[in-house]
């Protein structure tokens, strides 16, 4: 897991064709990764691939959701090309910013294109918790964190911790790469 600070997280992910080599097998080690680290989204620039490919797996939380039984979903050259004017705030963290949790603001639904991992065209409008996950994994394909959505106060509240894992000085209880 790439740590804040990398500068894989802050670039803009490419689109892959759709003979990518390995592609069921990255996805397959992605869903590992993120089943280790007790998440519900990755996206390849958290383990270092500067690509559109995001898993989320929603399955983990069906005990408290039931709608969410059997969601496990991948999203090869995922874009959100529209989003509701209302918007909702919820409570996010992110496996490559460990310890930091924040109220983050985004849009209520969005529209969004993909590939489904057997390369499948899908374009669709998501809403509620599912639409939170998408935008919060489809920013890593854009270069964005959730701390980019925080207000100028809240940033400068956490910056110290921040920084501090740019120096590599956090804890996680996961595989992580920090930046040295």
């Amino acid at each position: 897991m790439y740590i804040f600070g990398q500068p894989v997280l802050r670039k803009v992910a490419e689109d892959i064709p759709t003979d990518y080599p390995n592609l069921q097998e990255l996805i397959d080690n992605m869903f590992e990764t993120l089943r280790q680290a007790e998440g519900v989204g990755l996206a390849a620039p958290q383990v270092g691939l500067p690509i559109r490919v995001v898993v989320i797996d929603l399955d983990c939380i069906s005990d408290d959701e039931p709608q969410f039984k059997g969601f496990l979903r991948a999203y090869i050259n995922g874009h959100i090309v529209e989003t509701s004017e209302e918007m909702s705030a919820f409570e996010e963290g992110c496996l490559s910013i460990p310890g930091i949790h924040e109220n983050v603001k985004r849009p209520a639904r969005v529209h969004v294109q993909y590939l489904d991992r057997d390369l499948q065209p899908h374009d669709e409008w998501v809403e509620g918790f599912e639409a939170r996950v998408i935008q919060h994994e489809f920013d890593h394909l854009e270069g964005k964190m959730f701390v980019d959505h925080l207000s100028p106060l809240r940033k400068q509240m956490i910056k110290k911790k921040l920084l501090a894992m740019t120096k590599g000085k956090f804890s996680c209880s996961y595989k992580a790469k920090p930046n040295h």
